[in-house]
């Protein structure tokens, strides 16, 4: 069955060619926009399966045209792409159903198999998966459709099956902290931690969302707070 386009919303013309050739390479087709202006209005105009999308353009920033994508084509899913991206942009675009992330620089085999994983996802029968990695990226499926209950049912599961991965604990705490169970996701941030010390997403996490609470404010609140202010 024929793929349906992936757009590549990049600033950096390199960045762009050399996606679209990696992606060329493993037959899929791709089409091209070098603001989020030009991205958008592709969006409007043609089905896409897939969007990777840079975070930090200039004019219309990737955060703000991820919330406009999802006004027009909630179902799309996107992988950012960022060099500049803080664990806090993460969080917000688990909220906006992005889950998946790759930083510059990056190597074409790379994007290859993110790409690939990321598409094959809707493919995996939900009755059927009984293995850590399908329920994570079934959780990961779920998170792209904004269903964070489900989501985090199936990270439990996952975590049931092997609870030695530090990964898993790490996006269940993110979902956690979604649903504003702060205590509960820092422990989950903690226990990533006791299996892999060096688990740079979870040190972050920790980092950020006790900075945040001393502060006053979780994630969620604080973007509530932007949300008023715009």
């Amino acid at each position: 069955m024929k793929t349906r386009p992936v757009l590549i919303v990049d600033d950096e013309k390199n960045i762009r060619l050399t996606v679209s050739q990696s992606l060329e390479s493993i037959g899929l087709d791709t089409d091209m926009a070098m603001t989020g202006e030009e991205a958008l209005a592709k969006v409007k105009a043609n089905d896409y399966s897939l969007i990777l999308l840079d975070l930090k353009m200039p004019g219309m920033d990737g955060m703000e045209v991820l919330r406009r994508i999802r006004e027009v084509r909630p179902e799309v899913r996107v992988i950012v792409i960022t060099a500049y991206g803080t664990v806090e942009s993460a969080v917000e675009a688990m909220k906006l159903g992005t889950v998946d992330f790759v930083q510059k620089p990056f190597a074409s085999k790379e994007i290859r198999a993110l790409v690939s994983r990321v598409l094959q996802r809707d493919q995996i029968d939900g009755q059927k998966a009984e293995d850590y990695s399908s329920r994570l990226e079934l959780a990961k499926r779920c998170v792209a459709d904004r269903q964070f209950a489900a989501a985090i049912d199936h990270v439990r599961k996952a975590i049931a099956l092997e609870p030695g991965r530090p990964e898993a604990f790490n996006l269940l705490g993110a979902l956690l902290e979604i649903d504003r169970n702060v205590p509960e996701a820092e422990e989950c941030y903690r226990e990533a931690l006791k299996l892999d010390p060096s688990h740079r997403p979870a040190k972050e996490n920790l980092e950020r969302s006790t900075r945040s609470r001393r502060h006053g404010q979780t994630i969620s609140e604080e973007e509530d707070t932007r949300k008023g202010r715009r």
